[in-house]
């Protein structure tokens, strides 16, 4: 008998990739440049990037907030958040073990922490989106990881039982709150290891 029913999954740098940093560089920037105002918007102590995921603000209101904090990088940062299109990178093969878990009998779910327009844009022609039972998305909810409060309204839309199910991300605290609300869960730090570790529900 299988252990778990449920296998839900985070998206970022779990079910894709970004490549954010090239992205800025295709926009023109110096690879430092690149590098900087990649993490002023990602590490910005205003935690815009936060406020995004939350789904309060319009993507609109965000650029703007930037722009108040940067005005010297107002270009670049709308063109960034406007374009988000050029941002993932696919993971093919774990979409394919995703897939086949499907078949095995599980129960597929996302649990991520985005906004809204990134995560059509990034998940609009995505195989993955064909075998998911179900997501639960933090723009949907205005609520975030680690916060409590995502994990158990997956579970309570889905009727998940917590303990039949095992959630991966790619970041420590996030699993942690998956563990707190019990829930087993496992950090994901590489797209091979992370396929392998999938193949082994199979």
């Amino acid at each position: 008998m299988k252990k778990y029913k449920n296998i839900v999954l985070d998206v970022g740098n779990v079910l894709l990739s970004y490549r954010w940093k090239a992205m800025l560089e295709d926009y023109g920037l110096p690879a430092d440049e690149a590098e900087r105002i990649g993490r002023e918007m990602f590490d910005c102590p205003e935690k815009i990037w936060s406020k995004f995921d939350l789904g309060v603000e319009t993507d609109e209101q965000i650029i703007e907030d930037f722009e108040k904090i940067y005005p010297d990088d107002k270009k670049p940062i709308r063109w960034f958040i406007e374009h988000g299109e050029y941002m993932e990178v696919p993971r093919p093969a774990i979409w394919e073990t995703v897939h086949q878990l499907k078949e095995a009998g599980y129960h597929l779910y996302i649990l991520s922490n985005y906004p809204e327009s990134l995560f059509k844009k990034h998940t609009e022609y995505a195989d993955f989106m064909r075998d998911m039972d179900g997501l639960m998305v933090s723009y949907m909810i205005h609520k975030a990881k680690p916060g409590r409060d995502i994990y158990a309204a997956l579970c309570e839309k889905y009727q998940l039982t917590p303990s039949e199910s095992i959630f991966f991300d790619d970041r420590a605290e996030n699993v942690q709150g998956a563990i707190d609300f019990g829930m087993d869960s496992e950090l994901v730090t590489d797209a091979e290891s992370f396929r392998k570790r999938l193949e082994e529900f199979i």
